[in-house]
């Protein structure tokens, strides 16, 4: 058991520090807001594993990717909530100003459900799972169940600790993102195209 997650770690670790969707997210939001709404946005975005190991553990992960019109629905509302907040993005002011009597920074909270929202509506995370977990298992004989949710935990402490990481690093310089309003304008369009960029990725077959 302990050898099998000692090398789950070690590829989640891996995994986690591979370039991608989420952990490019997290470090736009630590760059624009600092680094406590980056970790606030790591959170949400942690959090909604739950539900993905949870569907995981049982079996309703393989139900929906065996329905076409189920899975390419869930395809579907990710693509679409991601290309609202790419909107909600292009029409605030074309320079950014990061003192909050200007732009008010997002509050935490907001910051949780973005992150929530945009893992619970990434089919691919789903995938994911259903992919890397099993081949993890110690013990196939026995139930399923209670492993599944024990990776569940590892996979997201794990998870959480090395988008932090990002999360800090990239809010140490957020204080020269915020007095340079050059900078700020580029990484308005980088939101952007972060945002559009993660929805092409979620529609790709």
């Amino acid at each position: 058991m302990l050898e099998n997650l000692y090398l789950f770690v070690v590829a989640t670790v891996a995994l986690s520090l591979s370039p991608g969707p989420d952990n490019i997210f997290v470090l736009t939001q630590s760059l624009i807001h600092g680094a406590k709404s980056g970790i606030a946005t790591t959170a949400g975005l942690i959090s909604g594993c739950i539900v993905h190991t949870s569907f995981l553990a049982f079996g309703i992960s393989a139900v929906l990717t065996k329905s076409p019109a189920a899975f390419y629905g869930i395809k579907v509302a990710g693509a679409l909530y991601l290309f609202y907040l790419a909107y909600k993005v292009l029409r605030s002011p074309s320079e950014i100003s990061f003192s909050e009597d200007t732009a008010p920074k997002k509050s935490y909270g907001q910051l949780f459900k973005t992150g929530v929202i945009m893992n619970l509506l990434n089919p691919k995370v789903m995938i994911f799972f259903l992919a890397f977990f099993p081949g993890f298992l110690w013990n196939t004989d026995e139930g399923t169940v209670k492993q599944f949710y024990i990776m569940g935990i590892v996979f997201m402490l794990t998870s959480f600790i090395v988008f932090s990481g990002i999360a800090l690093l990239a809010g140490g310089i957020s204080n020269y993102v915020k007095e340079n309003s050059h900078v700020g304008k580029v990484l308005k369009w980088l939101q952007i195209i972060v945002f559009v960029g993660i929805a092409i990725y979620i529609l790709l077959p």
